[in-house]
């Protein structure tokens, strides 16, 4: 259909990448700096690159033979000028065309709900001077739903597992989810395309690794090497999944190029931010929080989509995405609100192991609300430590600390429910001997059948003794700990060196 392939250009590109790729695998957990302003597009000469300034920023412009004088008019138009990979053309691809072809009802609810996300994405890729195919790449993973999760929990557009969610500094808590949030998953995502370009020097492979995990993609090459084949991607043996991968994007990245081809049409998308990060320095309610911006609820959890309770802490979420004509709406709503609430949740933690109706008496809330908030199922017990969402008022209104808002677990332990049966003394038993035998105290046994703690059995005296109604698990005092993990082998497909996101 075309070709996207410039050795000369590549050539000139791959050191860059390297360089790029070879920081990022070093330490991929660094922050993002803010995107740069879009700088003027300037025609380069073939096979160079072109440094232009804006505000005194450097910007690097990828030589393209299709950049014009004339910006980009929406945002297909500038994925398409960034192109930089090299093209698959096998039946694989053509296998995927058809398939994407044969649903436009699909591919315009995708493409519509790309709406919000795919300028800030693609600023990212244009800033790490990234090819700008990679901004289609949450079509494959999650059809850019950030709220999508796998079997194997993997979640958000960018599809993270949790344990590479945490090597990538992606909080996961009570909370919030940064594998769903819009800036921190594209951040962690492009640091881990970039390291994993850095690996193998290959688009392709990369892309293959960040599927199948890059232990998977270095022992396939290995048994390549070994055996005199070919290193690419298209000679590695790889499950289906992985297979099927790249020639999916290929066939995105066709539609995207040239729909008419497809008799497809993409929904027209500004080549202009959709959203506006915005400052709170105070708890406040979603709902507020939306009010305040003139958006629906739903609207702002789309944009806010990492937030997992109805109140979002300032000390762990410092900022929240508006839509771009609303952004200023809010702070102005914001400052005339200055002295008013502006959350009705705060946390509030477990000083010991305790039944649900227990901590509800604690903070003077009805006990189904408190279990409907929180999540808490029938005959479990809120284990000490835990952090529960609870009604601000009195002692508790105040906003969360900075502690409690990175690092807030809530974990249950289930209720022992005690049962009455009937045993018979022995000759010879005593309280003390026919407790121990079914594992209670003297005095408990002495309670429960109204006796002294000396008192005189007879053979065959029947007794009552009260016994867990299962086996359950010895209640701690102790709060719920969770062991960080690094890059742990967990994936969604077969265990990789680095897990699956």
């Amino acid at each position: 259909m075309w070709s996207s392939s410039r050795p000369a250009v590549l050539a000139v590109t791959a050191g860059f990448f390297l360089f790029l790729t070879g920081c990022a695998s070093t330490a991929p957990n660094t922050e993002s700096p803010p995107a740069s302003v879009q700088a003027p597009v300037v025609q380069p000469k073939p096979a160079q690159t072109v440094q232009v300034t804006s505000n005194d920023t450097p910007v690097s412009l990828k030589p393209r033979a299709n950049l014009g004088l004339t910006p980009a008019t929406d945002i297909w138009e500038r994925i398409r000028r960034g192109f930089a990979m090299p093209d698959l053309n096998d039946e694989f691809v053509r296998n995927r065309e058809q398939w994407y072809a044969s649903r436009p009802d699909y591919i315009l609810r995708m493409t519509e709900r790309s709406r919000p996300y795919l300028f800030h994405i693609v600023e990212e890729l244009e800033r790490r001077n990234m090819p700008t195919e990679l901004a289609l790449l949450p079509f494959i993973e999650s059809a850019f739903n950030p709220n999508a999760v796998s079997s194997a929990k993997a979640a958000g557009m960018w599809q993270f597992m949790p344990a590479t969610g945490k090597y990538f500094d992606l909080k996961q808590n009570l909370f919030r989810d940064e594998r769903r949030d819009v800036l921190e998953s594209t951040r962690a995502a492009l640091d881990y395309l970039q390291k994993l370009y850095g690996m193998f020097g290959d688009w392709h492979l990369a892309l293959a690794a960040y599927n199948w995990g890059e232990g998977s993609v270095g022992r396939a090459l290995a048994r390549n090497k070994a055996q005199g084949k070919p290193l690419t991607y298209s000679d590695l043996n790889m499950p289906n999944e992985t297979r099927y991968y790249v020639p999916k994007l290929q066939a995105v990245k066709n539609i995207v190029a040239q729909p008419e081809a497809f008799n497809t049409q993409l929904p027209l998308i500004q080549n202009h931010p959709f959203f506006k990060s915005v400052q709170i320095d105070r708890d406040i309610d979603v709902t507020v929080a939306a009010r305040l911006a003139g958006i629906s609820v739903e609207d702002f959890k789309t944009l806010n989509p990492s937030m997992n309770r109805p109140v979002i802490l300032a000390a762990g979420t410092p900022q929240v995405l508006l839509p771009w004509d609303n952004a200023t709406s809010f702070e102005i709503n914001l400052q005339n609100h200055v002295n008013q609430r502006l959350a009705t949740w705060t946390a509030w933690q477990a000083p010991r192991t305790m039944k649900a109706d227990e901590a509800a008496n604690l903070v003077n809330m009805p006990t189904d609300l408190l279990r409907s908030a929180n999540g808490i199922p029938p005959n479990m017990m809120v284990k000490a430590g835990s952090t529960l969402l609870v009604h601000r008022k009195g002692q508790l209104d105040n906003d969360v600390t900075e502690h409690t808002a990175d690092n807030a677990q809530l974990a249950f332990a289930p209720e022992i429910v005690l049962r009455r049966i009937m045993v018979s003394a022995r000759k010879g038993d005593s309280l003390a001997s026919l407790a121990a035998r079914h594992g209670v105290s003297a005095a408990s046994m002495a309670t429960w059948n109204k006796l002294k703690p000396n008192a005189h059995l007879n053979a065959g005296q029947s007794l009552a003794v009260l016994v867990p109604t299962s086996q359950s698990p010895r209640l701690s005092a102790k709060p719920a700990t969770h062991k960080k993990t690094g890059p742990a082998p967990v994936a969604r497909r077969p265990a990789p060196k680095l897990a699956k996101r």
